[in-house]
């Protein structure tokens, strides 16, 4: 699985980081599984024509102890299996990167 991994975050990091993403409502059914919506425009093609069957499009986000995973595979919410499911291009992914990078910068949080 490709990832983006950010380590060695701090109790009250991790609870500033979670209350942020309650508070945007990106909490999965799941304790620690959080789902950050991809943006409509730098979805594939396959992705794009599959929105309103198998979307929205999400990257999952694993709050462990200590540490984020963002997964670098583009889910589909409503749908297991799909060939829309797919690893982020290259943009997307550093997008998603720098989203994440700037969320922590805006808690005070610097990696």
């Amino acid at each position: 699985m490709r990832l983006y991994l950010l380590e060695d975050f701090t109790g009250e990091q991790i609870e500033a980081i979670t209350g942020r993403l309650n508070d945007m409502e990106l909490a999965g059914a799941m304790d620690g599984i959080y789902w950050l919506p991809c943006p409509q425009e730098l979805l594939s093609d396959v992705q794009k024509e599959h929105t309103e069957e198998c979307g929205p499009h999400c990257m999952a986000l694993e709050v462990d102890g200590t540490s984020l995973r963002m997964e670098l595979l583009v889910r589909a919410r409503n749908k297991l299996r799909c060939e829309c499911v797919s690893y982020a291009s290259e943009e997307l992914r550093a997008h998603m990167i720098k989203y994440m990078d700037e969320m922590l910068t805006e808690l005070n949080i610097y990696v």
